[in-house]
């Protein structure tokens, strides 16, 4: 399954000074995993994006967001945002920087 490329090469030229992140294809798409924890991706033509869970509702609220459900099991603290939403550098980098700022909090995995 095909992904939005250029997504992605913005996506890392936001995570470039980022330390420990590596990508890995998941979801038909690519991901990007900050210590073994997937903070943002794209699937398809838009921004996957792993949040707190506690966070999902006030990121839902927000212009060109949707739950992520791709195998129609819903799942909280993972949302998608629309190419709509994605626009400029600075609302790509703002939804960056919330994948990340979760996946830091959360401990490093084992290789």
């Amino acid at each position: 399954m095909a992904f939005d490329e250029k997504l992605a090469e913005r996506i890392r030229k936001q995570l470039a000074k980022q330390k420990g992140v590596v990508e890995k294809q998941m979801f038909g798409g690519i991901a990007f995993l900050l210590n073994g924890n997937m903070c943002v991706g794209v699937h398809k033509q838009e921004m996957i994006v792993r949040i707190d869970p506690e966070e999902t509702d006030n990121a839902l609220a927000e212009k060109h967001t949707r739950i992520f459900d791709i195998t129609g099991k819903p799942m909280r603290g993972w949302i998608l945002v629309k190419p709509a939403g994605l626009a400029t550098d600075a609302t790509l980098g703002k939804w960056v920087r919330q994948g990340v700022a979760f996946a830091s909090s959360l401990p490093k995995k084992k290789k």
